[in-house]
């Protein structure tokens, strides 16, 4: 994990600032990332919930520059799960860097934080993250139907789950 993932630092607000100025990748955003403030709030609260124990945020780097995402939140320790995530900007798509952090960030969940089942979803008109989750040792469970809402039309989706014991 060392060369591909590391913790979102401080001084990468000005790279979270483009992300969510790109159309696509504005939504994966809860509150609005508008300024370097905002940024650096935005990470502030990713470092915090790491401390919380309750998610875990990498940046994807390409040649040491961060170029993506990839997370396991929702951690939940009673039943052993989480759920990942991950996007990658325009520029990073296509060269097998979402599903290499997958699998590492999968990694790393199973054997640093001892979870049992991940899962993930894709919207269905999403073929290119259905191939990072099939990548990374993710199978198909089942759609849900209408579960997510953008610009006021609503996405099935996908999920996906991959468990500790899966081989890959």
């Amino acid at each position: 994990m060392d060369t591909l993932l590391r913790p979102w630092r401080p001084d990468d607000a000005p790279v979270m600032l483009a992300v969510a100025g790109e159309p696509m990748l504005g939504r994966q955003f809860t509150s609005p990332i508008d300024s370097l403030a905002a940024a650096e709030e935005w990470i502030a609260t990713l470092t915090a919930r790491r401390v919380d124990d309750t998610a875990y945020t990498f940046a994807v780097l390409d040649d040491g520059v961060p170029v993506g995402n990839v997370t396991v939140s929702s951690v939940e320790r009673r039943h052993l799960t989480g759920w990942v995530s991950y996007w990658m900007r325009e520029e990073a798509r296509g060269k097998g860097l979402a599903t290499k952090a997958c699998r590492a960030v999968s990694e790393f969940a199973f054997a640093e934080l001892g979870l049992f089942r991940l899962e993930l979803a894709h919207r269905l008109d999403n073929p290119a993250s259905c191939r990072v989750a099939l990548g990374a040792g993710f199978q198909p469970e089942g759609v849900e139907r209408a579960r997510l809402l953008y610009d006021g039309v609503r996405y099935d989706t996908e999920t996906h789950a991959r468990l500790a014991t899966d081989r890959v």
